[in-house]
């Protein structure tokens, strides 16, 4: 059985996106989502993302799977592009908003002009045992001095839904991201693992932002990380609560509200759509995922005028193919003169039966 999905990207930031919200995605949880987001045998992306069935009175739920198969509590920037995926299936228009159930929360994406989304992360948790961290409750801000692969680096702890580490430097540039980025995810300060940004400030509005995230490594934009580095670098002093940050996929726009929220605005953009095969248990090397059934019987009932717009889902045992051979059938012992009569006759049919003869 093959399905339906599309890939986005947000500022680079790329992601796999399938539509699950009749409950009948099977389990990509694990080394299905790991084969999937390899770059050489995959289709390639930073995260896979589930538009699933509600469970708590939002809309929709969202599922985030990392590029290691782990979940994630919440991605902004694949957020945004859940937005753009869930309008460009629905036909959903500018203004068009979401409450979307995740592991952080309900958070609320909303359509602007163009390829432009805007979202309420909410608001920023300061204390670590939230984010989580070992690190001491400080005030405004969690921030001590850790021993990182040999180096003394000041941290700052964040958690927006998922924890964040904000290391502030001169210059991103010469941070040695590849060394340091996977030492802090791990570090002991950590418990659930972090996603890791080094920030320069440019000026009081503008922050500089490279991205190690967890379970994906080097990207090129992090939203919730965004988000908290602003907060992080605002309490240190060293910016507004409004600010463009620069990250290497583009900026985004970050304003740290007087609610204490915080409201990211973005890009959101589809890079190409296929199907894919369901899957099995993916092989070590990373191979395509397989048909985990080939018994019909054993398969969820579909929709074939909805799940099949962008291609028949089952090829193979197609629900709908009975009726296509008995239309098949019909069409080539009727002529087309026979046709033509049948098709007045009903109209003339349904008319006396509208104006009552």
């Amino acid at each position: 059985m093959t399905r339906p999905f599309r890939k986005y990207q947000g500022l680079g930031n790329d992601f796999i996106l399938m539509d699950g919200r009749r409950g009948d995605l099977p389990d990509y949880s694990g080394e299905p989502a790991r084969a999937l987001c390899d770059r050489r045998f995959g289709i390639g992306a930073d995260g896979l993302i589930l538009a699933l069935p509600a469970r708590d009175g939002g809309d929709v739920r969202m599922q985030i799977l990392n590029a290691d198969g782990s979940e994630a509590e919440m991605c902004g920037n694949g957020i945004r592009c859940f937005a753009r995926f869930l309008a460009d299936l629905d036909g959903s228009g500018v203004g068009m908003s979401w409450r979307v159930e995740t592991p952080a929360g309900v958070i609320i994406p909303k359509l602007l002009e163009g390829c432009q989304i805007t979202v309420d992360m909410g608001e920023p948790i300061l204390e670590p045992a939230g984010v989580p961290s070992t690190i001491a409750p400080g005030h405004p801000l969690a921030d001590a001095e850790l021993e990182v692969d040999g180096l003394r680096l000041q941290v700052a702890a964040v958690g927006m839904g998922n924890p964040h580490a904000v290391v502030q430097v001169s210059d991103t540039a010469s941070v040695d991201l590849e060394r340091l980025g996977p030492a802090l995810e791990q570090h002991p300060a950590f418990p659930a693992r972090t996603n890791v940004h080094f920030v320069a400030v440019e000026s009081p509005d503008r922050l500089r932002v490279r991205v190690w995230e967890r379970g994906a490594g080097p990207t090129l934009a992090c939203g919730t990380g965004a988000c908290a580095t602003l907060v992080a670098t605002h309490l240190r002093g060293a910016c507004e609560r409004n600010a463009t940050v620069e990250l290497p996929g583009g900026p985004l726009q970050i304003s740290w509200d007087q609610s204490n929220h915080l409201q990211m605005a973005g890009p959101a953009v589809l890079v190409f759509s296929g199907t894919l095969a369901d899957p099995t248990s993916a092989d070590a090397s990373g191979g395509s995922a397989v048909n985990a059934s080939e018994d019909p019987s054993q398969e969820a009932e579909i929709d074939c005028a909805t799940a099949c717009s962008e291609g028949c889902q089952r090829p193979q045992a197609c629900p709908s193919a009975a009726a296509r051979e008995q239309a098949l059938a019909f069409l080539d012992q009727v002529s087309l003169d026979q046709m033509v009569n049948l098709a007045n006759n009903s109209v003339e049919e349904r008319t006396r039966r509208r104006i009552g003869f």
